[in-house]
C-alpha cells in the first residue's frame, strides 16, 4: 500500500509518527554499483528488500520462476535474529544496533520466500522475530517498539498467514493483531464511516486514510499481498456500516468506504501540498486487491479498468514494486497481466532485473495447451504416428526387397 509501498516513506513515518505522501527514491550516481541480482535501478537504501520481495512474489504469481541469484540475494539480506533491513550492502557483515531492520521488509520477505518454497528456516526465523517484536496491543509498528499502525500490522498478518500461522492466535498481552486493527477502525458516524486510520494522532483521534483502509481490509480478512480472484458478487453495494467489533465487519465497513471513495473517478487521490490532488495509482491498485479479496468485484473491476488506461507511465517511473502492485491487482480480478491495457506487465517487471529462469504461461495459453492435448490433440498425435508407421513400414519393406537375391 502507499505507506507500505514506499519504504523510504515508511522510514520517515517511523520518525515523525504520521503518514506522508510517497516520494521516489533518488537515482544512483554513476559511481554507485548495486548488486546485479537486485530488481530496480534506484537506490535500495530504503526499499531494497521490499521491492525485491514484491518482484519475486509477482513473478511467482504469474508462473515465472525468478533468477536464482535474485532469490539468494533476498535470503542473504536476513540478519541473524531473523529480521530484514531494507538493504545491506555487505551481507557478510553482522547486523548490529545501527542496522535499521523493520517489520514491513521482514513481512514482505516472508510472503515472497514462503510462496517460492524451500526457505522454511529463513521464514521461520523471520516469523519468530516478528512475534518477538509484537506490541502489547497485538499490533506492529514499522520499527520494533514503534506505535502500532494499520499498514504494518496488516502486512505482518499476511506474513503470518503465508507461513501457516493463525493470526488470531498470535497474541501479546492477551491481544491479537485483529484487536489492534479494530482499535484503528473508525466508527459508523460521518462521511468517513468504516475507514481505517494509519495511527491515532497526538490527541488519540482517528483520521480516515484510504491507503490504511485498503491495508486494513486485507489484514482483517487475514490476507496477504496476493489474493485469489474472489467470487463475483456485489458485496459492498448498499453496504451499511455497522459498529459490530469483529474483523469481518471491519473489513466490510472498510470495503464500503473504499467503494464510495472510488466511485466518482475510479481512483483514489494523493493530496499534494500547494497543488490539486493527484491520482494515486498505487493506492488504487491496493484498493482493487482489497475489494476483490471480499468479492466486491463491481467497483474493483471499474478501478482496474482505470488503471489499465492510466497507470503505465507511473509504473515505468516507479519500477518493480509498482509493476508488482499492478500484477497483484490484475490477478485479484482475474485479468491477464500480460495484456494490461496493451501493456505486458510481466515482461516489464522482468526487464527491471535479472532474466528469470522461466517465462511461465498465461492462463489462456495453459487452457489452449490443455485443449490442444485433448481430443483433437490426441488424434493429431495418432495421425502422426500412423504416418510415421507407414513410412517406417515402407523403409523396412524396401530394405527387404534390396536384400532379396
Amino acid at each position: 500500500m502507499n505507506v507500505r509501498r514506499s519504504a523510504a516513506v515508511l522510514a520517515a513515518v517511523a520518525v515523525i509518527g504520521a503518514a506522508t505522501p510517497a516520494a521516489a527514491a533518488p537515482s544512483p550516481s554513476p559511481s554507485q554499483a548495486f548488486p546485479s541480482a537486485l530488481y530496480g535501478g534506484k537506490d535500495p537504501k530504503y526499499d531494497g528488500v521490499w521491492r525485491q520481495s514484491l518482484a519475486l512474489l509477482a513473478q511467482h504469481t504469474v508462473g515465472v520462476k525468478p533468477a536464482a541469484k535474485s532469490v539468494q540475494w533476498l535470503v542473504r539480506q536476513q540478519c541473524a535474529d531473523g529480521s530484514f533491513a531494507p538493504y545491506r550492502a555487505d551481507p557478510t557483515a553482522a547486523c548490529d544496533a545501527k542496522t535499521m531492520v523493520d517489520t514491513n521488509q521482514t513481512a514482505a520477505a516472508v510472503q515472497a520466500l514462503t510462496a517460492l518454497g524451500g526457505h522454511d528456516a529463513v521464514t521461520g526465523k523471520a516469523v519468530s522475530w516478528l512475534k518477538k517484536v509484537q506490541n502489547k496491543d497485538g499490533g506492529w509498528g514499522y520499527t520494533p517498539g514503534g506505535a502500532s499502525d494499520t499498514n504494518s500490522t496488516s502486512v505482518v498478518i499476511g506474513a503470518l498467514t503465508a507461513a501457516g500461522e493463525k493470526p488470531q492466535q498470535v497474541e501479546k498481552g492477551g491481544k491479537s493483531p485483529y484487536d489492534a486493527l479494530l482499535t484503528l477502525a473508525l466508527g459508523c458516524d460521518g462521511d468517513d464511516a468504516g475507514a481505517f486510520a494509519f495511527q491515532p494522532d497526538e490527541k488519540g483521534e482517528l483520521t480516515a486514510n484510504a491507503d490504511a483502509t485498503a491495508a486494513g481490509v486485507l489484514g482483517a480478512l487475514g490476507k496477504g499481498l496476493v489474493v485469489k480472484p474472489g467470487e463475483k458478487t456485489e458485496a459492498a453495494k448498499g453496504q451499511v456500516c455497522e459498529d459490530e467489533k469483529t474483523p469481518q465487519q471491519a473489513a466490510a465497513n472498510g470495503a464500503a468506504y473504499l467503494t464510495k471513495a472510488l466511485a466518482e473517478d475510479g481512483h483514489l487521490t494523493s493530496p499534494t501540498p500547494g497543488s490539486d490532488p493527484q491520482p494515486d495509482y498505487g493506492n488504487t491498485a491496493d484498493a482493487v486487491v482489497a475489494l476483490a479479496a471480499r468479492g466486491d468485484t463491481g467497483q474493483a473491476a471499474k478501478s482496474l479498468q482505470w488503471l489499465e488506461k492510466n497507470a503505465s507511465a507511473w509504473a515505468a517511473q516507479n519500477g518493480p514494486a509498482a509493476y508488482a502492485q499492478l500484477i497483484f491487482a490484475a490477478h485479484a480480478t482475474g485479468t491477464d497481466p500480460r495484456d494490461f491495457g496493451g501493456t505486458d506487465l510481466v515482461k516489464q517487471l522482468n526487464a527491471t532485473g535479472p532474466a528469470p529462469q522461466t517465462a511461465g504461461k498465461t492462463r489462456a495459453a495453459e487452457e489452449k495447451s490443455d485443449s490442444d492435448s485433448g481430443v483433437f490433440g490426441v488424434w493429431w498425435y495418432v495421425g502422426v504416428c500412423l504416418v510415421a508407421g507407414v513410412g517406417i513400414g515402407f523403409l523396412f519393406s524396401g530394405r527387404r526387397k534390396r536384400q532379396q537375391p
